[in-house]
């Protein structure tokens, strides 16, 4: 098999730009995979050859290295010290010296040794290239391209390289499709055996801390900064922020103006996810009432040791404090580090209340006692029931004395209406007998 060694020379100028790799880097891959396929034709695997080739004339020559030795013994590593000083004058037995080779031509097996070291050596050239640009890339926003999605699995093309976005970094709720440009978070470079593996998000708070970055020129003089985010990836984020500069309003500044810059970082991650941008404050008690917003809180029970906080909230404010699904108290609670139970205030004046009767129980049994000390004696019982009976018995006395009374005058009336009643009667009856005489 003829190998065209100035076709190939031409090959390595196009490689190179291919590849973006440099034409002395390809060169010398070239040139070692031609020295492996010179000791497979000419020569043997332990024997050192180096391997030069003119990219103008395509002209390949071999550089064998061998042992100079008073005795020969194997022709392929060594060399007689005559040889060798008709080659160099003052060589020495011991030395070493190179016996330069025209390579004309290789054979099919050589050939396509060649080809395999050679496409071999070019990948591990490039992985190379690809971890040394990107190493200095991490933890930067790289934009992208969505270039396949494979069921949870989302594959990005980052220029030279490919990157994957698994789901546990991914936006909830968004979507992915081939050929979606969109901007990711180059979380970390690992190098495996495929070459460096590129892990990106768009679902980590640090993902929504560069794009501030890039949005807040004052984060880059230290006037403001981030002190903590806590997120859920598509629904919710809240956002700590200080000034360093006293006058500076930091929640103003990462708003900007018209909600120009807040609105901006929410354009890439999606409208639907809201951000809250509240203070940081040295003090717990205040930081955790600002975490809490956009409820208003009226006082912090705080807990250091266990790391635990009780939150009370007027009682209209109740339902805004938790959150759908508790996600306002649960994010304030990430941001702040502590445990977070929310109380509404008309509850916490119930239970102010209830411990106060606890402590009046003491003197309500004193009262009982005394009630007993006060119970009559028998005599004096006796003496108190004759007592009602015989007022009982005058009382009923005095009552029948008046029915009596009543009584008798009632009937007194029937006897002056009976006269009366008898003239009416003869009188009907004298018209009776007139009436018959007629």
């Amino acid at each position: 098999m003829e190998m065209d060694f100035k076709q190939l020379a031409q090959a390595i100028r196009v490689i190179s730009e291919e590849k973006n790799l440099p034409e002395d880097q390809v060169t010398d891959i070239v040139q070692q995979a031609l020295a492996a396929a010179w000791r497979r034709d000419y020569g043997d695997r332990e024997q050192e050859v180096r391997v030069t080739m003119n990219l103008n004339t395509g002209e390949v020559k071999a550089y064998v290295t061998k042992e100079i030795v008073d005795e020969v013994e194997d022709e392929r590593t060594q060399i007689s010290l005559a040889k060798a000083q008709v080659m160099k004058k003052n060589a020495k037995t011991g030395d070493s010296i190179e016996q330069t080779q025209k390579v004309e031509d290789f054979g099919r097996v050589a050939a396509q040794t060649a080809k395999q070291v050679i496409l071999q050596r070019l990948r591990e050239a490039e992985r190379e290239i690809v971890m040394t640009e990107f190493e200095d890339k991490v933890s930067t926003i790289v934009p992208g391209t969505v270039s396949r999605v494979e069921g949870r699995l989302v594959r990005v093309e980052l220029g030279r390289a490919q990157g994957i976005m698994p789901i546990s970094e991914q936006i909830h709720a968004e979507r992915y499709y081939p050929g979606q440009r969109l901007k990711f978070y180059l979380k970390e470079v690992e190098k495996g055996n495929r070459g460096p593996q590129l892990i990106v998000s768009r679902g980590s708070k640090e993902f929504i801390a560069q794009l501030f970055l890039n949005e807040v020129p004052e984060m880059a003089n230290n006037a403001v900064e981030i002190k903590d985010i806590a997120r859920e990836a598509g629904v919710r984020s809240k956002i700590a922020v200080a000034s360093n500069v006293p006058g500076v309003d930091p929640v103003g500044t990462f708003v900007g103006g018209h909600g120009t810059r807040i609105n901006s970082v929410r354009d890439e991650i999606g409208s639907f996810e809201m951000i809250d941008i509240i203070v940081w404050d040295e003090d717990l008690l205040a930081y955790i009432a600002n975490a809490m917003k956009p409820a208003n809180v009226t006082s912090v029970n705080l807990d250091e040791k266990n790391k635990k906080a009780t939150v009370i909230v007027p009682e209209d404010q109740l339902s805004i404090a938790i959150g759908k699904n508790g996600q306002n108290v649960r994010l304030a609670g990430k941001l702040t580090g502590f445990e977070l139970d929310i109380e509404a205030e008309k509850t916490a004046e119930e239970k102010k209340a209830e411990k106060t009767p606890a402590k009046e129980a003491e003197p309500e049994k004193v009262e009982s006692k005394t009630v007993k000390q006060k119970i009559k004696k028998k005599t004096e019982l006796e003496d108190s029931l004759l007592k009602a009976i015989e007022e009982h018995g005058e009382e009923t006395g005095r009552q029948n004395t008046k029915d009596r009374k009543q009584k008798k005058e009632e009937t007194t009336e029937e006897k002056k209406e009976t006269p009366n009643e008898k003239e009416e009667d003869k009188m009907t009856d004298s018209e009776q007998k007139t009436g018959e005489d007629k």
